[in-house]
């Protein structure tokens, strides 16, 4: 196959969906390489509120790239997760959490300063009804030219595939929390 005829994208939308772990860490992987090619990137975070290991690593090297590298950690937690979830957190504040969330992603992501913006468990917030499929078409319509734009979380809406450039669906063949075994530190968080 000759690459002659190839040719480059000024940015991509990206997709890693699935019922398998491995999505927030291929879009950590992705951090990782547009930072080692000296781009600026934006990482938002829906959903996970309590501390990972991801929030600790970020906050760690985030004095080494300065401005390069934004952070925010939005949302409130798994929502309707029956014992996972946080019992005292109400529908209203999970959807005012995933607001506030979006409306950080959207400036971000339009702004221009950016070259990723990484939307880290987005399609659960929009699975479970605290955004619409609406609001996540808006995050790639609205993205300034040149920035790339990275969604994770379970069930992506399909009908939104075609305004994508890479998806990946991490499809469980095995996870042990099926035998019932909960989350372990430094692999799963």
């Amino acid at each position: 196959m000759s690459f002659e005829n190839f040719q480059t994208k000024d940015s991509v939308v990206i997709v890693y969906t699935g019922d398998n772990k491995g999505k927030t860490s291929a879009a950590l992987g992705l951090m990782i390489r547009a930072l080692g090619n000296r781009w600026s990137v934006a990482f938002i975070q829906f959903i996970k509120f309590w501390g990972v290991g991801e929030h600790v690593f970020i906050r760690d090297i985030q004095p080494i790239y300065k401005d390069q590298l934004h952070f925010y950690k939005g949302g409130r937690g798994f929502y309707k997760a029956g014992d996972l979830s946080e019992q005292h957190i109400s529908d209203a504040q999970h959807r005012r959490a995933a607001l506030e969330t979006y409306d950080e992603a959207l400036a971000v992501v339009s702004s221009g300063k950016y070259n990723l913006v990484i939307c880290d468990e987005i399609n659960n917030a929009v699975s479970d009804g605290l955004l619409s499929v609406t609001q996540l078409e808006q995050l790639i319509d609205k993205r300034a030219p040149k920035t790339s734009l990275c969604f994770t979380g379970r069930n992506f809406p399909m009908s939104l595939l075609d305004k994508v450039d890479i998806a990946t669906d991490m499809h469980k063949i095995k996870h042990h929390f099926d035998n019932q075994f909960l989350a372990n530190k430094g692999i799963d968080f």
